[in-house]
């Protein structure tokens, strides 16, 4: 992670934190390695292992996938990096209701926090995307996003000579920049993202003394069979990664979103979309796949107002079984948010570099993102 001087970086041959160096690749270390009961039966106990999960990369792999990750050259005018949408101030999301991209104008969902996507099989909102290397190449090349072609992406990066030099560090086997390497290193660096020590870790560990009394009665709450927030956000990743369809209206003004029904060509999906994971959940308002609620108290309450309540007239959904009319009171839902905020851990956030290989600013700020009615342009203006 250190410039060795103008015209060379020399990539890390270390680990992040959370990761053991064994014979020259990161092999993911943490306690919930210890357990043996499976994420996916009932409501989920606290020592609940974790599901399988990508590791295996080598620390020059994943360093280079940070510096790809902050530089704004992966874009197509230079204008937006990954970090502008996953920001690490704002959970390694944006804090916007639908991100904007390189046209100056908003998509159709918001940025999903990338916090332990090593251990999900299913990537974006309506799940379109089934491995990490898959899900590192759809903003790059759409359209609405990054903006960018592969053509015009290779060019950019072999004509780079810093990045050249990245490359041979990170992928010695190679005798050139490819796509696939691309795709491996900002996979190799997304798959360090980790989360899993936040006070709701150490209680689950067994020092109980880590939670608040409050908190305490907020996680059982959560976990009861009345409740049944853990039934699809499921601990000890707080998301059991499946698609459900629960009922939330679209933004007023936008077009029906289908969600997984496009992706599985299923009807019984039909605004259907990914459980998300409640981890670092405080830090990365609005809520819902495009932002419907800014704050957390108000998403947890849509649960509580009965099934189908949001569902738009002429929609006939087929709604999770688990959405239900679980008629919790005002204090049981204050409790559950109060819970909510134990999960916040953000200590292994990745170091931001100072400069990037092109040169270019490291999160851009050229493109302001600005919401609440005012108009987004590239050059600051409103």
């Amino acid at each position: 992670m250190s410039i060795a001087s103008a015209h060379a970086i020399t990539l890390s041959s270390n680990c992040p934190p959370s990761f053991e160096n064994v014979n020259g690749v990161c092999k993911l270390v943490t306690r919930y390695q210890f357990y043996d009961s499976v994420q996916g039966r009932g409501v989920g106990g606290t020592q609940t292992a974790l599901p399988k999960y990508r590791d295996g990369f080598t620390p020059q792999q994943i360093d280079l996938g940070r510096y790809l990750f902050f530089d704004p050259i992966l874009s197509k005018d230079n204008s937006l990096s990954c970090a502008s949408c996953h920001r690490p101030d704002k959970g390694l999301a944006d804090g916007l209701d639908r991100s904007v991209g390189v046209t100056g104008e908003k998509v159709s969902r918001s940025a999903p926090t990338l916090w332990n996507m090593a251990f999900l099989d299913k990537f974006f909102w309506d799940a379109r995307a089934t491995t990490l290397e898959r899900q590192a190449e759809g903003p790059l090349f759409d359209p609405k996003e990054m903006g960018n072609t592969p053509e015009k992406l290779m060019i950019k990066l072999n004509g780079n000579r810093k990045y050249q030099l990245l490359f041979q560090q990170a992928f010695p086997q190679s005798n050139e920049i490819t796509l696939n390497n691309i795709y491996t290193a900002l996979s190799a660096f997304q798959a360090s993202l980790i989360s899993l020590n936040s006070r709701y870790d150490q209680y689950a560990h067994g020092y109980h003394q880590a939670l608040t009394e409050d908190e305490i009665k907020g996680h059982n709450i959560f976990r009861s069979f009345v409740a049944r927030c853990s039934e699809c956000h499921q601990p000890p990743l707080f998301t059991n990664n499946q698609v459900a369809v629960i009922g939330v209206a679209d933004p007023e003004g936008t077009p029906r979103d289908i969600g997984a029904q496009k992706t599985f060509k299923a009807e019984k999906l039909r605004g259907g979309f990914k459980v998300p994971t409640l981890r670092n959940i405080t830090k990365t308002a609005p809520y819902m796949h495009a932002g419907h609620f800014e704050k957390l108290r108000d998403s947890v309450e849509f649960y509580n107002k009965g099934r189908g309540h949001a569902v738009p007239e002429g929609e006939n959904l087929q709604l999770h079984w688990h959405i239900w009319e679980p008629n919790l009171t005002d204090e049981e839902i204050d409790l559950i948010v109060t819970f909510l905020g134990a999960l916040e851990d953000e200590s292994l956030t990745p170091q931001t570099p100072m400069s990037v290989p092109s040169g270019l600013p490291v999160i851009d700020s050229n493109f302001q993102q600005q919401r609440n009615g005012f108009k987004i342009t590239k050059n600051g203006e409103e």
